[in-house]
């Protein structure tokens, strides 16, 4: 269920705050990370109404970052070894809905909320804010399916009753280069397990979408 780390949205604190703003107007999320230099350090998480507030009170073409990080709430940091059950209630004992997950050196990962793991057993919760992004599975007619390149292979399994391997790679890219051992190209396929994937698109290094479809070969 973790957002991983190359989908985040984040602020960088050396911006214009006139900028942040905007960006905090346009984004479908509440809280949003603060990084300095490098994406990786995140030095706090803004929530959008504490920098209204913040705009509010002050003219906003003299706010700095400094300005920023006095109203940003400490980052929180879990394990990614961290089990759902530990988080949700790691999330109610600290009355926070928002952790940024690392390994075991320290390295940032992804991050995760409290509604992430209540999606994960109720089922997906929408709301009007939310982004209108590509659906991340469709099923064919033909029984075979188009997956974006970050689906995870536990979902497609969990959809389709299918039973592609979730060992190796949690993405379903993932499973393609870690059987490949390459980046393939558009139109390559592979034969993994009982099932046929081919690469419909891609760009530079990132699989955007494949097909997927059972195969007798294995």
């Amino acid at each position: 269920i973790m957002c991983h780390r190359s989908a985040i949205e984040m602020i960088d604190v050396t911006a214009p705050v006139q900028e942040t703003v905007k960006r905090c107007a346009a984004s479908a999320f509440t809280r949003l990370p603060v990084y300095r230099d490098l994406r990786e350090n995140i030095i706090g998480v803004i929530h959008v109404k504490d920098v209204l507030r913040m705009v509010l009170e002050a003219d906003v073409g003299s706010l700095t970052g400094d300005d920023l990080m006095r109203v940003a709430m400490t980052p929180y940091f879990v394990p990614e070894t961290t089990t759902l059950e530990e988080q949700m209630q790691q999330f109610r004992k600290r009355r926070v809905q928002f952790a940024l997950i690392v390994d075991e050196y320290g390295s940032l990962q992804g991050l995760t909320t409290l509604e992430d793991i209540i999606e994960e057993i109720v089922g997906d919760i929408n709301d009007e804010h939310d982004p209108r992004h590509e659906p991340p599975l469709r099923e064919a007619r033909d029984g075979s399916c188009v997956a974006t390149g970050r689906t995870p292979v536990r979902d497609i399994n969990k959809a389709l009753d299918w039973d592609l391997p979730e060992e190796a790679a949690t993405t379903i890219a993932g499973l393609v280069i870690h059987e490949a051992r390459r980046i393939p190209e558009e139109g390559q396929q592979f034969h993994i397990g009982g099932y046929r994937c081919r690469v419909l698109a891609r760009k530079a290094n990132t699989i955007l979408r494949m097909r997927i479809e059972k195969s007798d070969t294995q």
